[in-house]
């Protein structure tokens, strides 16, 4: 004879009208939004004509829709944990959009277009992504300049010049 699995255990449901009911707790899962809780509260439904007793299951906002039940362990509930995130992500914090963009200046003089980072708020939009390739291309022209607002300066001019410059006394 197989073993039936145990119960869920108890937890207080909070309707939206502020009503509390005891469901079950058969899952819980972290977000980066905070967590869920998947809750089952009973209900009734229509089978075969007549109207019987049956269990609504849902994903609430925990804890602004869940209270736990004095006395009731949740240790034994599946639950879904983040990943954390990476040292290296944590100390760079999130990466911008790769690629560099040409804002062309229209000038016939010796400034036609400035380089610079997709993200940068002197970027023109829409205008054709570059890959670092092309950028370095561009960038090479006579009368084209690297923002240095945004960092394509930065990231570009060693690239250009060489890795070494400015550390020989340049």
């Amino acid at each position: 004879m197989a073993d039936t699995p145990p119960e869920p255990p108890l937890i207080t449901v909070i309707l939206p009208d502020e009503q509390e009911v005891t469901g079950r707790l058969h899952e819980r899962r972290q977000t980066p939004e905070g967590w869920l809780y998947k809750v089952s509260v009973p209900a009734w439904m229509l089978q075969d004509g007549q109207v019987v007793p049956s269990w609504y299951t849902v994903w609430v906002q925990a804890p602004a829709h869940v209270k736990p039940v004095k006395g009731v362990s949740y240790e034994a509930v599946p639950t879904t944990y983040l990943e954390p995130p990476s040292p290296v992500k944590q100390t760079l914090g999130p990466r911008r959009e790769s690629g560099w963009v040409l804002a062309k200046t229209g000038d016939r003089g010796p400034d036609r277009g400035v380089v610079h980072a997709v993200d940068c708020e002197e970027a023109p939009t829409g205008a054709p992504v570059l890959t670092w390739e092309r950028a370095l291309d561009t960038a090479e022209q006579p009368g084209v300049r690297l923002c240095p607002l945004c960092g394509a300066a930065a990231e570009l001019a060693p690239l250009i010049k060489g890795f070494d410059h400015g550390f020989s006394g340049e």
